[in-house]
């Protein structure tokens, strides 16, 4: 099973009025590396909630991804906890998400709303077992994954969604699991559905969190690679050695820019075939070469697909945007976010005669600083990045 790459995403909202979110998220590894996540509700909100679960969180994922026993984990958990002054407790829920030799999951849960598994787009009933460590009734679960397994975890903030408002009871695990399959597409990324489920929380909630809500999505899928190149060679004869390496490699094929684009049609012999719809007023058409599986402008569309990125890594107020339309930044933002695991830039530092207009300041060093910034958005997004220049 070397072949499967464990992808993650999470996002919170705060409790009405707070700055701070009493969830807290850490995760180490990841990818095709062992991972270990751990989710943590402080007790309460604001402030003292958000140290609780941040310390909650750091203590046991640096714990556990070191292999230390669970029962010193938790003791360790309960003796390092400051103690609330006005309730006379130390308290913060946690659920850990730990995936081996990317084979086996291990999931240990306290006090937080069951782990949702989805198993092929379905409901999984995993098996659970409880033992009791430091007075804490902890649940474990051990048992072998799959390609397209998705697990996702959340504080108590997403069942209480909606109570007394657009539900009498709030938004149930069963419920919440019932609306992550009517909305499941395999080729979701993680983050995507971590989106999709707190959005929903956000809307049954009216915009007004009654408490600090977080949904964290681990996924296991295949890996898949994405190799783009924007920009020709700065030497002309090195133009076939590139587009060699290029067309050498697996995976999707992405050509940015109308000047690579030229020296792609003459490596294949194959036509250019512009498209002259506007999906997107800012962004330049695309068009089509044979044996390229996208290819579009550059600059300009990168920059966008750049300022995707920074949003989705952040909270991906503008996914609705890219999941949907058809211009060439929003094709891009798909494969890069939601398919690639790993990603090939090839940079050409050719300069662009058309750049040299004084009234168009676009030069190489923008063009570098856009791929850098990108390539640094998709690593935080846990993707493999290569960048190689030309």
């Amino acid at each position: 099973m070397n072949d499967l790459w464990i992808e993650t995403g999470w996002l919170s909202l705060n409790h009405v009025g707070e700055t701070l979110c009493g969830d807290k998220v850490e995760v180490f590894g990841g990818g095709d590396e062992d991972l270990t996540l751990v989710l943590a509700d402080g007790l309460g909100s604001g402030v003292k909630a958000n140290i609780l679960s941040t310390l909650t969180s750091k203590i046991l994922c640096t714990m556990i991804s070191g292999g230390i026993p669970l029962e010193d984990c938790v003791a360790t958990i309960a003796s390092t906890l400051p103690v609330c002054s006005v309730r006379q407790v130390a308290y913060s829920t946690f659920t850990i998400l730990q995936i081996k030799n990317n084979e086996t999951a291990h999931i240990i849960q306290f006090d937080n709303p069951a782990t949702i598994v989805l198993r092929k787009g379905e409901v999984f009933n995993y098996p659970r077992t409880t033992r009791v460590i430091a007075g804490k009734t902890i649940w474990e679960s051990v048992f072998p994954i799959e390609v397209d397994d998705l697990f996702i975890a959340m504080s108590d903030g997403a069942e209480w969604a909606g109570v007394g408002m657009t539900m009498n009871f709030g938004w149930t695990r069963d419920s919440i699991a019932d609306y992550v399959m009517a909305n499941y597409l395999p080729e979701n990324s993680a983050k995507s559905t971590a989106s999709l489920v707190i959005d929903e929380c956000d809307r049954l909630y009216g915009g007004r969190p009654g408490d600090d809500t977080t949904i964290a999505v681990a996924r296991v899928r295949n890996r898949h690679t994405v190799n783009l190149i924007v920009g020709p060679p700065e030497n002309r004869e090195d133009d076939e050695k590139v587009m060699n390496l290029f067309f050498g490699k697996n995976g999707t094929k992405i050509v940015c820019g109308g000047t690579t684009s030229n020296v792609v049609s003459r490596y294949l012999h194959q036509p250019i075939i512009a498209e002259l719809s506007y999906p997107d007023p800012e962004v330049p058409p695309i068009s089509r070469i044979k044996g390229v599986d996208l290819t579009t402008e550059g600059v300009i569309t990168l920059a966008k697909v750049l300022k995707y990125a920074e949003d989705f890594n952040d909270q991906a107020k503008l996914a609705h945007i890219w999941i949907t339309q058809k211009d060439g930044a929003s094709l891009i933002a798909r494969e890069l976010f939601e398919n690639a695991t790993d990603v090939n830039f090839y940079v050409g530092r050719a300069i662009n005669p058309a750049h040299q207009n004084p009234n168009l300041p676009i030069n190489f060093a923008i063009k570098q600083q856009i791929v850098t910034n990108l390539a640094e958005c998709l690593e935080k997004m846990g993707k493999h990045i290569r960048l190689s220049y030309f």
